[in-house]
């Protein structure tokens, strides 16, 4: 078949700029995915219990753009869902991110009042501060509560997720996770929150069912060099491993997952997700029929728990956030710039970004917007 844009990879940023080209351009598209699924790390299935759950760990969409939500809810409904984390401290489960509430659970009343006063004072009430600027806090009170947080919450949960501690890290990876001076509980505050009515899969394969669409899943990129001729790409997969790691290889923290069902309980924990900062080898555990909503006997947990990344032994989930590992791709950045108009690279793995899905999905709009329409305009 004439193809006229090959796509390599079936995660968001792929799926959506398929589904752009074939409907909007009306062009023939080929998708190679080397996995045995679409949907990238947000794939979803059924276990054999018949609960649905995340392969790759738990996906909970929120957004404050109106355009990426309409965009999506093009292709599924959606499920309302508050995302909801617990962390055990000192044998106690707070809420994180840390924020008032979790002050008064750990702390005495005397203590956690003082506390919040100082902390509404300074930075105001609703306000998100990172852990590493409240521990610079000029006010002596502040930094012993902050350094507090900083042990019981961040640094051992950094440490088993990244191997490295918060201060290695750009300052982006813990100010992903704030203290929250609020008494809202919930993990996100965007304007949108959900997961897809059905799963993840049946949205991504409602984005592809588009004639102009075709699909080859279990092929490596490798296998059929040179069969679409002059196709124009677009790469989603690690930039390093396009350019044959000729700079060197770019890290990736992965994840390693351990399911266990329990056939004789509706529920197992009192939120979705229960975070581990200071106890067991493990980061996380969730609990995926509090994410979909499932009226199913049973219930299934997996337990997370945050590897090394290495090509041909398991998937790279993270880029490591630090300045030496942005240096070395920029230099793979200056090599795709060479093939600009020919391919384009996009997603966390071929930017080595750390992308939310909204924020993979938006880019994958603009790319398509901005790059790829013009080369047809008239």
């Amino acid at each position: 078949m004439k193809v006229d844009w090959l796509v390599i990879g079936a995660g968001f940023s792929g799926c959506v700029l398929a589904e752009r080209i074939a409907k909007e351009l009306d062009q023939k598209v080929m998708i190679i995915e080397k996995r045995d699924h679409i949907g990238g790390n947000a794939y979803d299935c059924y276990d054999a219990n018949d609960i649905l759950v995340h392969k790759y760990g738990p996906h909970l969409f929120h957004t404050n753009s109106k355009k990426v939500w309409d965009y999506l809810s093009t292709f599924t409904e959606w499920t309302p869902y508050q995302h909801r984390v617990l962390a055990v401290v000192e044998g106690r489960k707070v809420p994180v991110p840390f924020n008032l509430n979790s002050l008064e659970i750990l702390f005495p009343k005397t203590y956690s009042e003082k506390m919040e006063r100082l902390l509404i004072e300074k930075y105001g009430l609703g306000s998100k501060v990172p852990i590493l600027t409240l521990k610079k806090d000029q006010q002596e009170e502040i930094r012993n509560f902050a350094n507090y947080v900083y042990q019981n919450i961040f640094l051992g949960y950094t440490s088993k997720q990244w191997g490295m501690k918060p201060e290695e890290l750009d300052p982006s990876v813990t100010g992903r996770v704030p203290v929250y001076i609020s008494k809202d509980d919930r993990y996100f505050q965007d304007k949108y929150q959900a997961v897809p009515k059905h799963g993840y899969t049946e949205m991504f394969r409602n984005m592809l069912k588009h004639p102009n669409i075709k699909l080859l899943l279990n092929t490596d990129i490798k296998e059929i060099e040179g069969v679409f001729g002059d196709a124009k790409k677009i790469y989603t997969g690690p930039i390093d491993s396009y350019f044959n790691y000729k700079h060197g290889t770019l890290p990736y923290r992965s994840l390693k997952f351990n399911p266990l069902y329990y056939g004789d309980r509706e529920t197992f924990q009192e939120t979705a997700q229960v975070n581990y900062p200071n106890d067991f080898d493990f980061t996380r555990m969730t609990e995926y029929k509090k994410i979909t909503g499932q009226n199913v006997p049973g219930t299934t947990v997996i337990i997370e728990q945050a590897c090394p990344y290495h090509p041909e032994m398991n998937e790279p989930y993270y880029p490591i956030p630090k300045k030496e590992y942005h240096q070395l791709y920029r230099k793979y950045a200056e090599e795709a710039k060479a093939l600009q108009g020919k391919v384009f690279f996009i997603g966390r793995l071929a930017e080595y970004k750390y992308y939310n899905m909204d924020q993979v999905v938006a880019r994958a709009l603009h790319v398509f917007e901005k790059e790829v329409q013009p080369i047809y305009s008239d």
